[in-house]
């Protein structure tokens, strides 16, 4: 087939993307932005257009006829190269129905990591398990990673890892043979306007797994879940493995778990010498660190891990989306107390509601505990000087944000 993906630098087109073209298929896409995604698909020789043109797409579907068009969330239902696409009368989707067509395609079995926090990593560990055992094995993952591309299809594999998230209820387009759930708690409001929706998805997701595994503090939350199908691991159950970070070790747990339950061996020293995933706790140089962190759970764990490696751990915090400011504001009260110094941003801008007034770093500390340790800064030189100071004495300095700061920060390296 030939397949034209909308947004081809998103953490979920990208992979998918690659995915494609190793599956076979001819790939190409657009994007809004150049990234370093484009970048490296480009480096494949995949087409890819920057500026999300609907007269490239078309002169594209003159020169070789296009079969299939996947497009992201964020393409809002009347974007002019998704119109131009239903109206050349090509099939548009979203990921998940092509990434269901490639498993029954290839007959793989679907090894789904879900949950609200530790997704990404969780991930990156088991695809790192299998190839410490040799083991062939498909993937897709959320991220880049040092061990690999994005996204990869094995000919021969029997199972195929995936990041499954619950942003727009993508992973209920699946029917996993396993699944495993990291953590929950809430997010996404724009997909789950309450809590009870949020778990009840959750509940239908492990419903349509033949089997999960997750903690059992946080299952116990969930309506109905099947019971015969879930594996429940008790806090007593956390392996005994040199990493860094508590959620970490919780999350490695989860993979070791599943790879006894597939008979795979379950070994820690498997996952010892995990290198990590790009953005998550990712070391960009001597005493600076790299996270893609935004929600005060994740805040609060990786500052966790960070206090493990240092006793001075500085942080440069950029909030993420206006929006979400305004529903996750009453949980930042407690999640900064493991940092010694934080410098605050302005929030990053994306999708916003117009109609929600923007808050300002004032009223977002205006209730953490430790607030005596802020100040609000702006991503510019003098920031710069203030990282390179805190380094030179030894600091450890975390930069977290899932907006500019982690290609700010790169440009200065």
């Amino acid at each position: 087939m030939n397949i034209f993906f909308s947004g081809i630098g998103g953490v979920g087109i990208g992979p998918l993307a690659q995915l494609a073209r190793d599956a076979g298929h001819k790939v190409l896409g657009s994007d809004a932005h150049e990234s370093l995604t484009t970048q490296a698909l480009k480096e494949q020789s995949i087409s890819v257009h920057i500026g999300q043109d609907p007269n490239w797409l078309e002169v594209q579907h003159t020169l070789e006829p296009i079969d299939w068009f996947v497009y992201t969330a964020a393409l809002s239902e009347d974007h002019p190269e998704l119109a131009t696409a239903k109206r050349l009368g090509i099939k548009c989707t979203k990921r998940d129905e092509l990434l269901q067509h490639i498993l029954t395609e290839k007959n793989l079995k679907l090894v789904a990591v879900s949950g609200t926090h530790g997704k990404t990593t969780t991930t990156g560990m088991l695809i790192w398990a299998f190839k410490e055992l040799s083991i062939p094995v498909s993937y897709s993952i959320g991220t880049t990673i040092n061990f690999g591309p994005s996204a990869r299809y094995v000919p021969g594999s029997d199972y195929f890892i995936y990041e499954c998230d619950e942003f727009d209820r993508n992973f209920l387009h699946f029917h996993p043979f396993l699944s495993l759930i990291t953590s929950l708690g809430y997010d996404h409001p724009d997909t789950y306007p309450t809590k009870q929706e949020y778990q009840q998805a959750f509940s239908d997701f492990i419903n349509q797994s033949s089997h999960t595994i997750g903690w059992r503090h946080d299952l116990k939350q969930l309506p109905s879940p099947d019971q015969d199908k879930l594996w429940q691991l008790g806090d007593n159950e956390v392996a005994l493995i040199t990493l860094a970070g508590e959620h970490n070790r919780r999350n490695a747990t989860l993979v070791l778990k599943s790879l006894e339950y597939l008979g795979l061996g379950h070994e820690p020293a498997l996952l010892e010498s995990f290198p990590g995933t790009n953005r998550r706790f990712e070391k960009l140089a001597d005493n600076l660190y790299s996270d893609y962190g935004h929600h005060p759970t994740e805040i609060a764990a990786t500052l966790q891990m960070a206090r493990e490696l240092s006793n001075n751990v500085v942080l440069v915090y950029q909030p993420h989306q206006n929006v979400r400011q305004h529903e996750i504001k009453n949980l930042y009260r407690n999640c900064f107390k493991d940092a010694n110094k934080i410098y605050w941003l302005p929030t990053y801008l994306s999708r916003e509601n117009p109609d929600l007034p923007i808050l300002s770093p004032a009223e977002l500390t205006e209730d953490i505990v430790n607030k005596d340790t802020i100040t609000v800064v702006d991503l510019d030189d003098h920031l710069w000087s203030e990282i390179q100071s805190h380094r030179q004495k030894g600091d450890l300095v975390l930069c977290m944000g899932a907006g500019s700061i982690d290609g700010w920060l790169r440009t200065h390296l």
